[in-house]
């Protein structure tokens, strides 16, 4: 249960809540911006802040107020080391991060629809407490302690397409949809049944992979993962697709296919930088042997760049 939907249930049984949402983070802090946790009267929680004894402080905290019936929003400041004289989290990995307590009542319960129901919108958390917006802003401004904004996407996700539905575009479908990416996935054969047991991908695509680029839209920010059924194919597509602005282009292949398949893309008048930016062999080299531990390789490889 997302922690939206964690809300709501509240609601549902007429359970007031607190919303803590990390709305800054620095150096090696556990809890990154837009981490969140929410902890209702009952005592019970969902979400997560940065886990470890800084977040078993914060949810005894926010018992408190509960209890006492305190429904103040503010910020407060954690500090992962011994050097800072307060607001110590009680953590030494290094880092800091600000964390918004922000109320949550009964009477929120259209707002907290909406939130689940939104898509493209804007999350803003603040002072005031939380808003949904049309207008397109990300990050953290702190003016005052009384006067800060927190913004982020809802319900955006990244976009994965998978040129391959075969057992490793399966799994790997499997756990980038459990990484929470919106997965295209294409293929040339019709009633394949690793394309029809695919349950995780949101669009399933055939597609003639001659003519692929006209079958799909990427975006800049878009991740492309190329595992065809053979050589001749994953030719075909990378060669059409080599050149379209992806934030990710990976090949899957041993390391003697990716060096003759480049070799003959070179003498075919295909300039060096262009491989240079393809990830091939794809994956981290973790000596995948299975179709999941190769996906776990791909998904490790995503993440770092996703992170940088």
């Amino acid at each position: 249960m997302d922690i939206w939907h964690y809300i709501l249930s509240k609601f549902n049984n007429n359970i007031n809540t607190y919303l803590l949402c990390v709305v800054k983070s620095d150096g090696s802090s556990p809890g990154r911006a837009g981490f969140k946790m929410a902890v209702a009267a009952d005592g019970t929680f969902s979400g997560t802040v940065g886990g470890g004894v800084m977040e078993f402080k914060m949810v005894e905290k926010v018992k408190d107020l509960l209890d006492r019936q305190n429904h103040s929003l503010f910020l407060q400041e954690q500090y992962h080391d011994k050097v800072h004289s307060k607001n110590q989290s009680g953590m030494i990995c290094s880092g800091s991060q600000i964390i918004a307590f922000v109320p949550l009542f009964v009477k929120d319960i259209s707002l907290i629809n909406n939130l689940i129901s939104s898509d493209n919108s804007t999350l803003i958390v603040s002072e005031s407490g939380l808003t949904i917006s049309n207008i397109a802003a990300t990050g953290f401004t702190y003016i005052t302690e009384t006067e800060w904004q927190f913004s982020e996407s809802i319900h955006q996700k990244q976009v994965i397409h998978i040129i391959g539905g075969g057992h490793c575009g399966l799994a790997l479908s499997q756990l980038m949809s459990y990484l929470g990416f919106y997965i295209h996935l294409y293929d040339d054969r019709e009633q394949l049944n690793t394309m029809e047991d695919n349950i995780y991908a949101d669009k399933k695509h055939i597609v003639q992979y001659d003519t692929i680029s006209e079958s799909i839209q990427l975006n800049k920010s878009d991740y492309l993962v190329i595992m065809t059924i053979g050589y001749r194919t994953d030719k075909i597509v990378l060669k059409q697709l080599i050149h379209k602005p992806v934030k990710y282009l990976g090949l899957l292949g041993s390391v003697q296919k990716i060096e003759t398949l480049f070799a003959e893309l070179k003498s075919e008048g295909l300039h060096e930088h262009l491989l240079s930016a393809v990830h091939a062999p794809i994956g981290i080299n973790i000596e995948s042997k299975t179709t999941p531990e190769i996906a776990v390789s791909i998904a490790a490889e995503i993440i770092r760049i996703k992170n940088q």
